[in-house]
Parts: structure tokens; sequence; C-alpha cells
């Protein structure tokens, strides 16, 4: 099934170049004009002594109007320096390490890379849009998300009908990641994906901590009261380790270098690509904007 792309673009604001530089920073020749000999040369300088006597009188001094012109002079330089200071300035990050590419595809991506090797489906199966999150338990953007903006897009979009949504696992911390997806397909053997799914987000610890150890995954699962003697068969037989891999190898397939890495799909099988924990309302305008 043919796959039509497109992606949202964030781009960095543009410092300014020499070529947007006040005229004043050049050291062109067309500025500067003739030399001052030239200049002399083509003058009619005054022959006589009464002429030079003349000019002598006329060549006073006007203090005000020298202390006019060199308190311009002082504000030009500050505004030269304040000029420089502004056009070596780096840019800003908006957003939190947040980048928006276009997809990279090393193989040809199909519907089965956004679909395969994933959750079962949070909201209506009918629902006109797709949300896919590539996302590791320990990324702490993939938390942000989770806590500033998951809640309000399944208010909002998924129990009302109009979106739902599936989670990929894209593992890029260490081997708690993986194991953390995957007590979360263990715990969908128990038809519990979306608990654990959130039971994971909820005791979030940092990055390489410790918190998604195998006995706290136990911990996890005694709490939500899962049947404990199948999840622990699941989890030492690693019975979902290779969906896991392979819900990484789709990301790869489709692009996704960072996480969460986010795909909307459409009626028509057009996809969106978003990067980064984004703002509610990024993904308000989006949903909007498809759903018209």
């Amino acid at each position: 099934m043919t796959m039509n792309f497109y992606a949202i673009m964030d781009f960095d604001s543009k410092l300014p170049s020499d070529d947007n530089a006040p005229s004043f920073f050049s050291n062109n020749d067309k500025n500067t004009g003739k030399s001052l000999d030239q200049k002399n040369n083509e003058m009619n300088l005054p022959k006589s002594s009464h002429e030079t006597s003349q000019i002598r009188k006329n060549l006073t001094v006007h203090w005000p109007s020298l202390g006019i012109g060199a308190g311009i002079a002082i504000g030009c330089i500050f505004c030269g320096v304040l000029l420089v200071n502004m056009i070596n300035t780096e840019p800003r990050e908006i957003l939190d390490e947040i980048t928006i590419n276009e997809i990279t595809a090393t193989e040809k991506p199909t519907i089965a890379s956004f679909y395969d090797n994933a959750s079962p489906i949070l909201g209506d199966i009918n629902a006109p849009l797709t949300l896919i999150e590539f996302g590791d338990y320990q990324c702490t953007f993939c938390k942000k998300f989770f806590d500033e903006t998951e809640n309000s897009i399944v208010m909002n979009y998924v129990e009302t009908g109009k979106v739902k949504m599936l989670f990929k696992d894209f593992i890029v911390v260490n081997e708690d990641s993986l194991n953390a997806a995957s007590a979360a397909h263990c715990a969908n053997d128990q038809k519990m994906f979306w608990e654990y799914h959130e039971t994971l987000y909820n005791n979030w610890d940092g990055e390489g901590t410790g918190w998604a150890s195998s006995e706290q995954l136990h911990q996890f699962a005694f709490t939500l009261g899962l049947d404990m003697n199948r999840f622990s068969e699941c989890m030492s037989q690693s019975k979902w380790k290779d969906l896991v891999l392979s819900s990484h190898a789709d990301g790869r397939t489709l692009g996704v270098d960072a996480t969460p890495t986010f795909f909307i799909i459409d009626e028509n099988n057009e996809a969106l690509k978003i990067v980064g924990a984004q703002r509610y309302d990024v993904f308000q305008e989006v949903f909007d904007s498809l759903l018209q």
C-alpha cells in the first residue's frame, strides 16, 4: 500500500548575515568615495595672502557643535558594539530538545511499519485519525509528553472517537527499557497493557537509575493485580523481546532516530511525522485541520 508522507517543520531563527549588516560596518570603496589627496587636488585653494588670512579667520572652533559631534560619534560606537553582540548571539531553543524532520527511510515504509509490533489500540478502532507514538519508558521527554500532553489528547480526541492511539517501542536507553517494554506486553496478555503503560510512566524516576529493574517491574504487575505466575513466566521466557526489537526496526524504517516520535495517519493513509514532546496545542491544531 502506498504511503504519502508529510512533515511539520520547525526552523531555527535566521541569524543576521553580513549582507544584512548596517552600512557603517562596510569598507567598500563605493561608500568611502575618493581619497583625501584626490579631493584636495580638485579643490580651488586660495593663492593670495589676503584670501589665506580670510580663511583662517573663518576657521574658528564652534565648541557646542564639536560637543554634539563627539556625542554622536560615541553613540554610533555604542550602537556598533551592541549590533555586533546581537549578530554573534546564538539562537535560543524555543522547545526542549525538539526537532521536527522529514522522513529519511532506509527502506520503503509500508502501512505494516506503523501498525505491526505495536500495543493494542486505545480508542475506537474506526476513529478517522491514528496517533502512533514511538517511545522508551525511561526517556525523559516521553515522560514529559505523558505528563503534559497525553491525557488531554485522550480526553478530547480519543474518548470522543476522533483519534485512536498506538504505542510502539523504540529503545534508546538501556536493558531496563527493553525489559519494561516487554513487561507491558506481558501485561497485555492479561488485557492490561495501557494500565501497565500508565503505571510505568507514573513511576518514572530518571534514565538508568534502576527504577525499571526486574524486581520493580514485577512489583508493578503485583500492584495492578495481575496473575503473577503468568507474568513471571512471560518475563523469564522473554516472550515479547523479539516483538519489541521488531518495533524498534520499524521505527528505523520510518526514519525514527529520537523519542518520542509521533505519526498521525489520516483516512487516506497520509502521514504526518512529529518529533519531540510537543505541547498539546500542536497536536490539537493538526488534528483539527485533518478532521475538517
